[in-house]
């Protein structure tokens, strides 16, 4: 089963709605910028951080418009020093590969070990859109089942103003 397959079963077995958008490969939101805009969606960018030790792993979810320095980051999350996690991290924790980061990665996640933090200013939006874990396609999906999807992942996670 593909990771899209997995997200498309997960969504559809816990009654999630989803819009599915296929596209060439978009590893970054330069790249993803061409293929947005017949999406009215907020669209998402997904950092993945650890933390110094490495003991510890933050997924941050925020409006793809905003940018955020990691130093910033660092004070507004209060987690200590941040550094981008590896590939062979966001592989064992997110089951992911580098460009397809998403919060549909917390399926993969079955120990809950993933710490995320979601920007508020999303909840403004009736829609999100998100990667299924492959970065050819984008999920669209309403703001309330996005809430639900995060309480059905068991991972710890709080909105913050980013």
């Amino acid at each position: 089963m593909t990771e899209k397959e997995k997200v498309a079963a997960f969504l559809e077995e816990h009654g999630i709605k989803f819009q599915v958008y296929e596209h060439p490969p978009i590893p970054t939101i330069e790249d993803a910028l061409r293929y947005w805009n017949n999406i009215n969606s907020a669209h998402c960018k997904n950092l993945f951080f650890r933390n110094h030790k490495g003991n510890r792993h933050y997924l941050v979810i925020f409006d793809y418009k905003k940018s955020l320095g990691i130093h910033d980051l660092e004070k507004k999350l209060a987690q200590g020093k941040l550094s981008f996690a590896s590939e062979k991290r966001l592989d064992k924790y997110l089951g992911l590969k580098a460009g397809s980061v998403s919060a549909f990665g917390l399926i993969n996640d079955i120990d809950n070990h993933v710490y995320v933090f979601i920007d508020k200013s999303l909840m403004e939006n009736e829609f999100i859109s998100l990667h299924p874990n492959d970065n050819r396609f984008t999920f669209v999906i309403k703001m309330p089942d996005f809430k639900k999807y995060l309480e059905l992942s068991s991972n710890k996670y709080e909105w913050l103003e980013l």
